[in-house]
């Protein structure tokens, strides 16, 4: 048991180290390469990163150093306020991946309609469009400094300082209406609405895909009059959808997994639930960048060379 759990926590360290170092090149990237002009889509994804390393940064630090904190009372509003951090840095992973999403669906749908650009082209929309995903994030994590915490479980180790592995337990007898409005509508309104929704645009670009067998590009995104600067930019804009359309069914099957066990399982009664929590999150978080960054141009040797001075 002990040799399984020193390989679960070098796993651990593995994928956050993975994560860190994807999140932290595609900023740079997006920074050094698209200095001069940051388009609406590496706007998003610059947001995407930074929740994404939040979320790593903060539930490494509640799995890890919160759970090892012997003082009960000094921890408690450790717990919350990680948690909140948590929760906010996974919120607005979430909500950045749903406007990646529809922007590109829209994108997409609108390839032939050259003269008219969506919406969220316009940067100072886009501005606006993160602000309200990082405000929301924020938002839906508040309640989390008011549900009531409850602490006495059995199988809930001395050594835990306080912190559930599960913040939305309560007893069967006594469970505060608070606690259980927060929970249910917290899983159908930031995990299932947000799942549906990448759900429906991702196979939405695909049956677009499938029918437009020569997209038109849009002058507004990629310039150019000449065929074979056309027929570049298409494909830039092809294996660009492509890694959209990958990352949203990672997204897919981490999420619909989380709410599967969540509601088959008790956490606070599972005893790897963490883990299990850990690596759901983490594996969106940690591949995301990977898959942004190579289907998008980013990360090729050319701007490593650029960046780094090579």
């Amino acid at each position: 048991m002990f040799e399984f759990s020193i390989k679960l926590l070098g796993l651990r360290v593995f994928v956050s180290c993975m994560g860190l170092a994807g999140n932290i090149l595609l900023i740079i990237f997006i920074i050094q390469t698209k200095s001069s002009h940051v388009k609406s889509f590496e706007l998003f994804l610059l947001g995407l990163a930074a929740a994404n390393l939040e979320e790593i940064v903060m539930i490494n630090l509640y799995n890890v150093v919160v759970l090892l904190t012997s003082s009960t009372n000094a921890c408690t509003w450790c717990c919350r306020l990680l948690k909140f951090l948590t929760v906010s840095g996974e919120m607005a992973s979430i909500l950045f991946t749903v406007v990646i999403s529809v922007y590109r669906y829209q994108k997409l749908c609108d390839a032939k309609r050259v003269n008219l650009p969506v919406c969220l082209d316009s940067i100072r929309s886009a501005w606006v469009m993160s602000g309200v995903c990082v405000m929301l994030s924020t938002f839906v994590g508040l309640p989390i400094f008011a549900i009531t915490f409850h602490s006495s479980v059995e199988n809930i180790t001395e050594n835990s300082g306080g912190c559930l592995p599960d913040f939305f337990y309560c007893s069967k007898t006594d469970c505060p209406t608070i606690n259980l409005v927060y929970k249910y509508l917290f899983l159908l309104l930031c995990y299932l609405l947000p799942l549906i929704i990448v759900t429906v645009s991702s196979c939405l670009i695909v049956i677009v895909l499938l029918n437009q067998e020569k997209a038109v590009i849009p002058v507004d995104e990629f310039g150019g009059t000449n065929q074979h600067d056309k027929e570049t930019r298409h494909h830039s804009l092809h294996r660009s959808t492509v890694a959209v359309i990958a990352a949203m069914w990672l997204f897919q099957v981490d999420w619909t997994l989380y709410l599967i066990l969540q509601w088959i399982l008790s956490p606070n009664e599972f005893p790897f639930w963490l883990e299990i929590e850990f690596f759901i999150s983490t594996s969106y978080t940690s591949i995301s960048p990977y898959v942004y960054g190579f289907g998008n141009h980013l990360f090729s040797l050319k701007n490593f060379k650029t960046v780094f001075k090579l």
